[in-house]
């Protein structure tokens, strides 16, 4: 028996952050990241990351696909698509190829949305100098 390309979600490396649970420092190799209570972290590389109603994520973190019901305030980059529910409130800065918010959701600071442009594709400003 093979196994397939992908792997089935349920076979993910997750970690889930109960609520009332708090956790300080660095998470390694957690492919999918549950926050229902409180995590502060630094530079947190992962497929999903899914924040719960109620549960807050502080620092910065680097993943595929990202849905956040609850709080995130630091640096979000997703890959892929953010997904922002109702609850969810997102402060600081977000990077994304993909964004959703639901009505409600609330997303205070910075949104950079990330393209698939070379930087010589992106059209420039051009000043153009009367002639005398």
């Amino acid at each position: 028996m093979g196994r397939p390309a992908g792997r089935d979600p349920a076979e993910r490396r997750t970690l889930v952050v109960g609520r009332g649970i708090s956790v300080q420092g660095t998470i390694q190799d957690a492919e999918r990241l549950v926050v229902e209570g409180t995590v502060e972290a630094t530079m947190i590389h992962a497929t999903e990351l899914a924040i719960a109603p109620g549960g807050m994520f502080k620092g910065e973190v680097e993943v595929e696909d990202a849905e956040i019901a609850g709080t995130i305030d630091g640096t979000l980059t997703t890959r892929g698509s953010l997904v922002v529910r109702g609850s969810g409130r997102v402060l600081g800065t977000a990077k994304c190829r993909r964004l959703q918010v639901e009505d409600g959701g609330q997303i205070t600071g910075r949104i950079e949305m990330i393209t698939d442009l070379p930087a010589s594709d992106i059209p420039t400003r051009q000043t153009i100098e009367p002639a005398m």
